[in-house]
Order: structure tokens, then sequence, then C-alpha cells
């Protein structure tokens, strides 16, 4: 009775994992959170205005191997970020190039490169000079779990371009420039993918 309960476990888990495996490409969507520094301080500001800093994605994946694996992904992605009663909106065009390793059953981690090419930003009225950069380079690590053909997957991304736009202060007629903003992403994104 417990060689049969055995087989009929591990048969299971074989079968998820293989199904979870399988090479092929889906469309993802999700929400990301910007954090400002600290996330516990950012969690609480959260709590209080829950929109704050909070943005979505949509896109396409790839993924090719088994066990270790490698998943391109293409992503159209919005973000805000509350900067002293501004926000600072930017959209832009992710790139990923993640390695994966399938853990056990359902729990894949993954790492890798992130792309970044800057295709618009907003912040509140203020005119803002151009961004540094258009195209910065950052880092997604994370975890997935795939069942069947969805998948939900959280991860940290964090950009290491030094990247920044300058805001030009309009309001004395004179369009000095003022303040500087970083806009290396630092977020959590969450998502939930279908393989199709």
């Amino acid at each position: 009775m417990k060689k049969t309960i055995l087989t009929a476990v591990l048969a299971l888990i074989s079968c998820v994992a293989f199904a979870q495996s399988e090479q092929g490409f889906g469309i993802k969507a999700g929400l990301n959170y910007g954090a400002n520094g600290d996330y516990v301080d950012s969690a609480g500001e959260a709590l209080e205005d829950p929109k704050a800093n909070v943005g979505y994605h949509v896109g396409i994946f790839g993924k090719i191997g088994d066990q270790i694996y490698f998943r391109p992904e293409l992503v159209y992605t919005k973000t805000k970020t509350d900067y002293e009663n501004n926000s600072l909106d930017m959209s832009k065009l992710d790139a990923p190039l993640l390695l994966g390793v399938n853990v056990i059953g359902p729990l894949n981690v993954f790492a890798g490169p992130a792309l970044q090419y800057i295709l618009d930003t907003d912040y509140s009225d203020v005119t803002l000079g151009d961004v540094e950069n258009d195209f910065t380079v950052g880092l997604n690590i994370g975890a997935s779990v795939n069942l069947g053909k969805i998948g939900v997957d959280l991860r940290y991304e964090r950009g290491f371009s030094d990247n920044e736009v300058t805001v030009i202060d309009t309001n004395l007629g004179s369009g000095t420039i003022g303040d500087r903003v970083d806009t290396r992403p630092d977020q959590l994104i969450l998502s939930l993918s279908v393989k199709l």
C-alpha cells in the first residue's frame, strides 16, 4: 500500500514537472510596485494610498529547455513613482533574458539581465529634460510556480545603469533647471502567465 501511494505521488510530481518544463511561448501580465528606497517604509505608505507607486505590465515570453531553461521576454511596462507630492510616470519596453532552474515540482527560480528602453516619462505637470539614457540594463531575480499552462511569478527588478531625468522649473518663466530624478527601476513585479 505504501509503495503504491509513493508511486502515485512520484508519478503526479513527474507529470506536473514535465508539463511545466515543456518548451513554448505565452502571454503575461501583472502589477509592479516601485519603491523609493526602503521597501519597508514604502509598504507602510502603500497601505495609506494603495494606488501610489503601482504600475502594470503586459507582454510575451518564450521558454527553451527543461530542468535548466532560458526564458526571454518582451514586456511593455508602465510605472508610477511618487516623489514629494509629484509622481513620475514612465513607459518602457523591457526585455528580460532569464536563466531558470526547476527546483522541485512546479517551483522554479530564475535570474538574468533585463534590457530596458524608455519610451516616455511624465512628471505631474512639470517639464522634464531628456532622460540621460533611453537604453539601460538591470537585473531580474525571482521565483515562479507553474500549474499546467498557468504560472505566477514574483520577481525583484533593479536597474544598474545610472540614469536620471532633469526637472525644469517653468514656474519662474525662465525655464531654470531644477532637481534630477533617478529613473532606474527598483520594483517588485507580480505576473500571471499563460502558456499558449
